[in-house]
């Protein structure tokens, strides 16, 4: 028999490898004689790179960079066998890396995540994926371009300072000092963010405030993205209305104009790079989960994903998370059953201390059940 646990990360508690650990010992402890294959998840959000790092052996590299204010932080990436580089761009403009107080995206910049790719470029790296999640900028990636060599001036020919609001003068960009390994590198987005980069559904408008920004704040960010994609426009190409590119303040659309990168699903991508479906091929069964299971599964989470390969393959699939609701609508995808973890009323910070061996727990009677 053929078990495959490919679970995503319990947000606070247990990292990916973690809940897949977990899952293993608790079925073992009934089924010990059966072929485990553990497959840690992502959806592309927060231990995307952890994830596909465990699932397909590689290692880390340390690199210091400018956090959102310059500051110089420690920051990884993961490097593959394959050679493909899996980053995450939280480790450099994370929203996290800021004190409530320090968080203002007219200052913030994504210059840090230009150096984790620059220090890629120099170690030969051809292919890197990007999560874009958790940013604490708004600056349409513009400060990412500026480590990578590319020049964005004012009418004056003048350098812009980092952060959103100096796009609002911007008039060139200069490209001919940009790195020239950028031109060999394949550059991967998880984004499974759709908005545009401006108006009332962009970058500023919708994801603004939580970076710090007020309502005047938020007319002078979408301003100056604006006069961002006007003017990298006159290069014949306009990505502003693309979805995705009001991804992490507008870094999809940098991305996208600058950098010729393309926008995937996270999971899709997730999916692709563990093969996935190799090894759920011939498994008898599959377990799925994450911290909490419910309607928004349906919005290109990785246990909705872990269904979809399992359901080519005629493969039943069993959800076990921390939380679950909307159990009709997740039985309607066409999962077998759906466990939670949670096995009595308890304070938050007892439910995530205990996250390990409720999940086990779990995973033990679920084995029970599947051996009767």
């Amino acid at each position: 028999m053929k078990i495959v646990i490919a679970t995503d990360s319990f947000k606070e508690s247990l990292t990916a490898p973690q809940a897949c650990a977990a899952i293993q010992r608790g079925f073992a402890k009934i089924a010990p004689n059966v072929q485990y294959v553990q497959i840690p998840m992502a959806d592309g959000g927060e231990g995307t790179a952890a994830a596909l790092v465990s699932a397909c052996g590689g290692e880390w590299v340390n690199v210091r960079v400018s956090d959102p204010l310059g500051r110089q932080v420690l920051a990884k990436y993961g490097v593959l066998p394959n050679g493909t580089a899996v980053m995450e761009i939280a480790e450099a403009a994370g929203l996290h890396l800021l004190t409530p107080a320090e968080r203002n995206p007219m200052k913030t910049s994504t210059y840090g995540v230009g150096e984790m790719i620059a220090d890629a470029l120099g170690r030969g790296i051809k292919r890197i994926i990007l999560g874009i999640g958790g940013s604490a900028t708004n600056d349409g990636g513009a400060g990412m371009a500026q480590a990578l060599g590319f020049r964005l001036l004012d009418k004056a020919g003048r350098d812009l300072p980092r952060g959103g609001a100096a796009l609002r003068y911007l008039a060139a960009v200069n490209t001919s000092s940009s790195l020239y390994e950028l031109d060999d590198c394949e550059i991967v987005a998880a984004c499974d963010v759709v908005n545009p980069l401006c108006g009332d559904s962009g970058a500023s408008a919708v994801f603004g405030k939580q970076k710090g920004a007020n309502i005047q704040m938020v007319r002078e960010l979408d301003t100056a993205l604006t006069n961002f994609a006007d003017v990298l426009a006159r290069n014949g190409t306009d990505f502003r209305d693309e979805a995705g590119s009001g991804a992490a303040g507008g870094l999809g659309f940098g991305l996208r104009a600058l950098l010729g990168a393309q926008l995937r699903s996270g999971i899709d991508i997730v999916l692709e790079v563990t093969e996935l479906a190799n090894k759920i091929s011939g498994a008898d069964l599959v377990i799925t989960g994450e911290g909490c299971m419910d309607g928004q599964t349906t919005f290109g989470k990785a246990p909705l994903g872990v269904l979809r390969v399992a359901q080519e393959y005629g493969v039943p699939v069993v959800g076990l998370a921390g939380s679950v609701a909307d159990v009709d609508e997740l039985y309607a995808l066409g999962f077998a059953a759906v466990f939670p973890s949670i096995d009595r009323v308890a304070s938050l910070p007892d439910v995530l201390a205990n996250a390990e061996q409720n999940v086990e727990r779990t995973a033990r009677a679920i084995a029970a059940i599947w051996a009767l």
